[in-house]
């Protein structure tokens, strides 16, 4: 495995304890580093506990349930030195996935499908996912997805009934999953944005739920306030944070910062997958966000996809993110 100098080591001092969202940070910052081996992450009783891929598992622990993955960032279209060939490590993120012994019951895509927008991307995008094994797929927009048209081309070929911009939810196995689209008013590198009338679903969606449903949001950009500088947070995520806060259980899925970040707070544990197309700095460790170039013998070592396994007994989500190595 190469090890990569990687400023992320320090970003655990870089987050401030109090953020701009408002929320007590009682929490713990978990950082991996950029081209760590990958990891199995396991969320106990609120408590963090990881493993290295390849590690047995700890004994006396059942199987999943079932099991999901996820895939960020995939950025069809892009094509400049950061990565000249999206395409071909996507394709092998669904290689990866198809390798596995058990399938994952439904693949969670958390935006920027496309770099443009173009319906070329889009197309090819769809041809590769056909070569998964899984054809369950659900996704929300990433910012680069609604550059044209205010997102109707990505609704209509990816977002067939959903509601508002995007947004949408449904229930596998008695977890509740819920859809959430914060890029679909955000300006220049400002903020992701969640509006009041995404919340006012929000709360419709979740009222009816028991507060032991284990529940699994994903959006695009963070939902907890990473880097505010680079608009890496979601300036309304405290009223949506706020309606998930009697769950005895919630995961936050995001992308967007094409990096794996992991935040427990309380009863919610946030996690940021790797993009499958291109790294991006480590928050503050450059002059601003962006493609980053690292040596073509490390690119995989920096790109990702996320399996997250769903355990019924304990209301815990333990949630792996695997480099292409």
């Amino acid at each position: 495995m190469h090890h990569h100098d990687s400023p992320a080591d320090s970003c655990a001092e870089q987050t401030p304890r109090r953020d701009a969202d408002g929320i007590d940070r009682r929490g713990f910052l978990e950082c991996m580093t950029w081209a760590g081996a990958g990891v199995l992450w396991s969320i106990s009783g609120g408590i963090l506990s990881s493993r290295a891929l390849g590690e047995p598992a700890p004994s006396g622990k059942a199987g999943a349930d079932f099991t999901f993955a996820q895939i960020s960032d995939s950025h069809i279209g892009f094509s400049k030195p950061a990565n000249t060939d999206v395409t071909a490590t996507f394709r092998e993120a669904i290689a990866r996935l198809n390798a596995l012994p058990q399938q994952p019951d439904f693949l969670l895509h958390t935006g920027d499908l496309s770099h443009l927008s173009e319906a070329a991307e889009f197309d090819t995008l769809e041809q590769v996912l056909k070569e998964a094994k899984t054809k369950d797929v659900f996704y929300v927009p990433g910012e680069h997805d609604i550059l044209n048209d205010n997102g109707a081309q990505y609704r209509e070929r990816f977002g067939k009934n959903t509601s508002g911009a995007g947004w949408h939810s449904f229930d596998h196995k008695g977890v509740h999953f819920i859809g959430l689209v914060n890029v679909a008013s955000i300006k220049e590198g400002g903020l992701g944005v969640l509006g009041a009338e995404q919340i006012a679903w929000l709360e419709k969606d979740v009222a009816a739920l028991s507060a032991s449903t284990p529940v699994v949001a994903f959006a695009h950009i963070p939902l907890w306030t990473v880097y505010p500088q680079w608009g890496w947070g979601t300036d309304d995520a405290a009223q949506a944070l706020g309606l998930l806060k009697r769950f005895g259980s919630v995961t936050v899925l995001n992308g967007h910062i094409h990096q794996a970040m992991q935040k427990i707070e309380g009863n919610v544990a946030f996690h940021t997958a790797r993009s499958t197309a291109f790294p991006q700095p480590a928050p503050g460790s450059a002059p601003k966000p962006g493609p980053m170039v690292v040596p073509a013998d490390k690119l995989r070592g920096v790109l990702g996809l996320s399996q997250v396994s769903y355990v019924e007994h304990n209301h815990a989500l333990a949630v792996v993110d695997t480099p292409l190595t």
